[in-house]
């Protein structure tokens, strides 16, 4: 049985986020679409399997 995340220590919530995210992008990826998500100053970007990552107008 998997734990909720409300009942994670510190450590596995980190690890879950992390996993949660690769998943993500792995099923995007295989779809042949990009990860889009806000980068570090809030602008939009687009992340492609080749490792391009481009601002989304």
């Amino acid at each position: 049985m998997v734990k909720s995340p409300g009942k994670m220590n510190a450590s596995e919530l980190r690890e879950w986020k992390r996993k949660s995210y690769e998943r993500a992008k792995e099923y995007l990826f295989s779809i042949g679409q990009p990860l889009v998500y806000f980068g570090k100053d809030g602008t939009p970007v687009a992340e492609y399997p080749d490792g391009r990552v481009e601002a989304v107008q």
